[in-house]
Protein backbone atom coordinates (compact mmCIF):
# COMPACT_ATOMS: atom_id res chain seq x y z
CA UNK A 1 0.00 0.00 0.00
CA UNK A 2 1.28 3.43 -0.93
CA UNK A 3 1.15 6.04 1.79
CA UNK A 4 1.09 8.90 -0.68
CA UNK A 5 -1.36 11.72 -0.08
CA UNK A 6 -3.40 13.33 -2.83
CA UNK A 7 -5.60 16.35 -2.18
CA UNK A 8 -8.61 16.40 -4.51
CA UNK A 9 -10.31 19.68 -5.31
CA UNK A 10 -13.98 20.15 -5.98
CA UNK A 11 -13.15 23.57 -7.47
CA UNK A 12 -15.10 25.34 -4.77
CA UNK A 13 -13.98 28.87 -3.90
CA UNK A 14 -14.39 27.91 -0.23
CA UNK A 15 -11.55 25.39 -0.41
CA UNK A 16 -8.90 28.10 -0.60
CA UNK A 17 -10.73 30.43 1.78
CA UNK A 18 -11.11 27.81 4.51
CA UNK A 19 -8.09 25.66 3.65
CA UNK A 20 -9.58 22.24 2.95
CA UNK A 21 -9.92 19.71 0.13
CA UNK A 22 -13.12 18.18 -1.23
CA UNK A 23 -11.41 14.84 -0.65
CA UNK A 24 -8.11 13.41 0.47
CA UNK A 25 -6.80 10.13 -0.91
CA UNK A 26 -4.23 8.51 1.36
CA UNK A 27 -3.02 5.17 0.09
CA UNK A 28 -6.16 3.14 -0.59
CA UNK A 29 -8.40 5.29 1.61
CA UNK A 30 -10.48 8.27 0.46
CA UNK A 31 -11.98 10.77 2.87
CA UNK A 32 -14.71 13.03 1.46
CA UNK A 33 -15.29 16.31 3.28
CA UNK A 34 -18.73 17.39 4.40
CA UNK A 35 -20.59 17.89 1.13
CA UNK A 36 -23.63 20.05 0.53
CA UNK A 37 -26.03 20.51 -2.38
CA UNK A 38 -24.20 23.24 -4.23
CA UNK A 39 -23.49 23.47 -7.94
CA UNK A 40 -20.19 24.53 -9.56
CA UNK A 41 -21.10 28.19 -9.05
CA UNK A 42 -21.80 27.77 -5.34
CA UNK A 43 -25.58 28.00 -5.83
CA UNK A 44 -27.67 25.79 -3.54
CA UNK A 45 -29.59 23.08 -5.38
CA UNK A 46 -32.96 21.85 -4.09
CA UNK A 47 -34.02 24.78 -1.93
CA UNK A 48 -36.37 23.60 0.85
CA UNK A 49 -36.16 20.03 -0.50
CA UNK A 50 -34.09 17.57 1.56
CA UNK A 51 -34.66 14.81 -1.01
CA UNK A 52 -33.26 16.83 -3.92
CA UNK A 53 -30.41 18.15 -1.77
CA UNK A 54 -29.44 14.59 -0.83
CA UNK A 55 -29.50 13.46 -4.46
CA UNK A 56 -27.27 16.37 -5.48
CA UNK A 57 -24.89 15.74 -2.59
CA UNK A 58 -24.42 12.13 -3.68
CA UNK A 59 -23.65 13.33 -7.21
CA UNK A 60 -21.05 15.74 -5.78
CA UNK A 61 -19.53 12.93 -3.70
CA UNK A 62 -19.45 10.66 -6.75
CA UNK A 63 -17.61 13.35 -8.71
CA UNK A 64 -14.91 13.57 -6.03
CA UNK A 65 -14.64 9.78 -5.90
CA UNK A 66 -14.14 9.61 -9.67
CA UNK A 67 -11.25 12.09 -9.40
CA UNK A 68 -9.71 9.71 -6.84
CA UNK A 69 -10.18 6.68 -9.09
CA UNK A 70 -13.07 5.32 -7.03
CA UNK A 71 -16.85 4.96 -7.24
CA UNK A 72 -19.85 4.99 -4.92
CA UNK A 73 -19.49 1.22 -4.49
CA UNK A 74 -16.19 1.88 -2.66
CA UNK A 75 -17.86 3.87 0.13
CA UNK A 76 -17.67 2.10 3.48
CA UNK A 77 -19.06 4.81 5.78
CA UNK A 78 -21.28 7.89 5.52
CA UNK A 79 -22.17 10.51 8.10
CA UNK A 80 -25.32 12.51 7.43
CA UNK A 81 -25.98 15.80 9.19
CA UNK A 82 -29.53 17.16 8.99
CA UNK A 83 -31.20 20.24 10.43
CA UNK A 84 -34.51 18.44 10.93
CA UNK A 85 -34.41 14.77 11.91
CA UNK A 86 -38.09 14.53 10.99
CA UNK A 87 -36.87 14.43 7.38
CA UNK A 88 -34.99 11.17 7.98
CA UNK A 89 -37.34 9.05 5.86
CA UNK A 90 -37.24 11.28 2.78
CA UNK A 91 -33.45 11.61 3.09
CA UNK A 92 -33.20 7.86 3.56
CA UNK A 93 -35.28 7.32 0.42
CA UNK A 94 -32.83 9.45 -1.58
CA UNK A 95 -29.85 7.62 -0.08
CA UNK A 96 -31.35 4.23 -0.89
CA UNK A 97 -31.41 5.09 -4.61
CA UNK A 98 -27.61 4.84 -4.53
CA UNK A 99 -26.76 2.75 -1.47
CA UNK A 100 -29.40 0.00 -1.29
CA UNK A 101 -26.89 -2.59 -2.51
CA UNK A 102 -23.72 -0.97 -1.15
CA UNK A 103 -25.00 -0.64 2.43
CA UNK A 104 -22.18 1.42 3.98
CA UNK A 105 -22.01 1.95 7.72
CA UNK A 106 -24.03 5.11 8.37
CA UNK A 107 -24.94 7.65 11.00
CA UNK A 108 -27.59 10.39 10.74
CA UNK A 109 -27.46 13.20 13.26
CA UNK A 110 -29.60 16.29 13.73
CA UNK A 111 -27.60 19.50 14.11
CA UNK A 112 -28.71 22.98 15.06
CA UNK A 113 -27.38 24.66 11.90
CA UNK A 114 -25.31 24.04 8.82
CA UNK A 115 -23.20 26.62 6.97
CA UNK A 116 -26.25 28.30 5.39
CA UNK A 117 -29.90 28.30 6.51
CA UNK A 118 -30.93 26.97 3.07
CA UNK A 119 -28.74 23.89 3.43
CA UNK A 120 -30.73 21.09 5.01
CA UNK A 121 -28.33 18.16 4.61
CA UNK A 122 -24.56 17.64 4.65
CA UNK A 123 -22.85 14.29 4.08
CA UNK A 124 -19.30 13.04 4.71
CA UNK A 125 -18.06 9.77 3.23
CA UNK A 126 -15.12 7.41 3.60
CA UNK A 127 -14.15 5.02 0.84
CA UNK A 128 -11.68 2.17 0.58
CA UNK A 129 -10.03 0.88 -2.59
CA UNK A 130 -9.00 -2.72 -2.54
Amino acid sequence: MSNSRENISGNSPWEDIVGYSRAVKFGNQIFISGTTATDNNGKIVGLNDPYEQTIHIIKNINSALKKAGAALKDIVRIRIYVVDINNWEIIGKALSKYFIDIKPAATMVEVNKLISPEILVEIEADAFLG
